[in-house]
């Protein structure tokens, strides 16, 4: 006799799944993906560790399922202030100011999407997006050239260049060092300063005035 898996059993599964992914979701976002263990998540997610790898087949797995999870968001909200009304110039300005401002709320999770070290697996989504996110801005600049707002000539190195400028420029204010300056009352770049100078730089290199906040 053929065992066949019930409809029940699959929507346990399921949800079982869906808790140890939030609670993966949740390790990294307090403490980034090198304080995402398995027997870490095992414990928090109140299974054993072996019942984690019913579902994911390694650490690298579901850790690239955790990244993939955020950063989907992440390209998600980005893409609705793109598409939304105003000149592609006003929208680019706004993207960039909307994306800053949650990285700022989300320090820790913002600096393990951009640049922690990490797993091979997760280091493929990283680029896969860094593609998705170039497309968002390659369909901006060709609204912004049909519109007059930019004058770009290769958009899609002109994209590439702007997911670059963006994640690289949060960098440094996101990374672990400078959030424990900031913590200790050391002077350091404000949300403020490093979005102004962002978007200033960005519109400067699509060849648009700059527009006031």
């Amino acid at each position: 006799m053929v065992y066949r898996v019930t409809d029940a059993r699959l929507e346990r599964d399921q949800a079982q799944r869906e808790h140890i992914l939030g609670c993966a979701q949740h390790q990294v976002t307090e403490g980034g993906f090198a304080s995402l263990t398995m027997s870490g998540l095992a414990s928090s997610a109140g299974i054993a560790t072996g019942s984690l790898y019913r579902h994911f087949p390694s650490k690298g797995a579901l850790a690239a399922e955790v990244f993939a999870r955020s950063t989907r968001l992440e390209v998600d909200t980005l893409r609705a202030q793109f598409d939304s009304k105003g000149s592609a110039a006003e929208r680019l300005r706004k993207g960039i100011i909307l994306f800053a401002a949650r990285a700022w709320h989300s320090r820790q999770l913002a600096f393990a999407l951009i640049a922690e070290p990490v797993e091979a697996e997760v280091d493929a989504e990283r680029l896969r997006y860094r593609e998705s996110y170039a497309e968002l801005f390659a369909n901006l600049l060709r609204d912004g050239n049909a519109d007059g707002s930019f004058q770009v000539t290769n958009i899609p190195l002109t994209a590439a260049c702007l997911v670059g400028a963006t994640a690289e420029s949060l960098v440094g204010p996101l990374s672990p060092q400078q959030r424990a300056a900031r913590a200790s009352g050391l002077p350091g770049e404000s949300l403020e300063s490093v979005t102004r100078n962002l978007v200033q730089f960005c519109l400067r290199a699509l060849g648009a005035k700059e527009q006031t906040p």
